[in-house]
């Protein structure tokens, strides 16, 4: 039995710590940034207004979940045939698949937490927002709708969506792989 490289388990416990590290700051960044812009754009709009930004936040984090899913649970097999015959977005599908750990990590933990995270917020500002704007007889109740009507939306959304990722996820990896690859084909276009 062959001994297990010490220098390359070092290695690769250092990728994982440089991984973590940077996907802890990437979060913030991204969750106070989105947090920010929502609450600036709530707190200056109608309810209505507010409620379409809420619905947004919550099926972005949807969205991503499913991508996350889908590259979790395909098969490379069928891309690399797409590959051989050139079908854009084959090879970015191929490497999504091959770093589907941090694929989905990235979709599921990242955005979909944060999304999670700033709809909790938005529903608390829509409840203040009802708030200013009607009387109501009972104010904690209006908090609790939003609460639970935000969870609803967002567990039931996400099932909805798992189960659409592990049926349809080779489709939904190549249409991630072709987004991929338009917008690499733009960035080469504008330099």
């Amino acid at each position: 039995m062959a001994k297990a490289d010490p220098e390359a388990a070092k290695r690769e416990r250092l990728k994982t710590i440089k991984w973590v590290v940077t996907i802890f700051f990437v979060t913030i960044l991204i969750s106070g940034t989105i947090s920010l812009v929502s609450d600036e754009v709530m707190a200056n709009s109608s309810v209505a207004v507010a409620f379409v930004i809420l619905l947004a936040i919550i099926f972005l984090g949807i969205v991503f979940d499913i991508i996350g899913m889908a590259v979790a649970t395909a098969d490379e097999k069928p891309f690399h045939s797409m590959a051989a015959r050139k079908v854009p977005g084959a090879h970015e599908a191929i490497r999504l698949l091959r770093n589907a750990e941090r694929v989905s990590s990235i979709c599921n933990d990242v955005v979909g937490d944060i999304c999670g995270v700033v709809s909790g917020s938005a529903s608390a500002t829509i409840a203040a927002l009802i708030l200013t704007n009607v009387d109501v007889g009972w104010p904690r109740g209006i908090s609790l709708v939003m609460s639970a009507l935000v969870a609803g939306l967002t567990v039931g959304g996400k099932a909805i969506g798992k189960t659409i990722a592990v049926s349809s996820c080779t489709q939904i990896v190549h249409f991630v792989g072709r987004i991929i690859h338009a917008l690499n084909r733009f960035k080469k276009k504008k330099k």
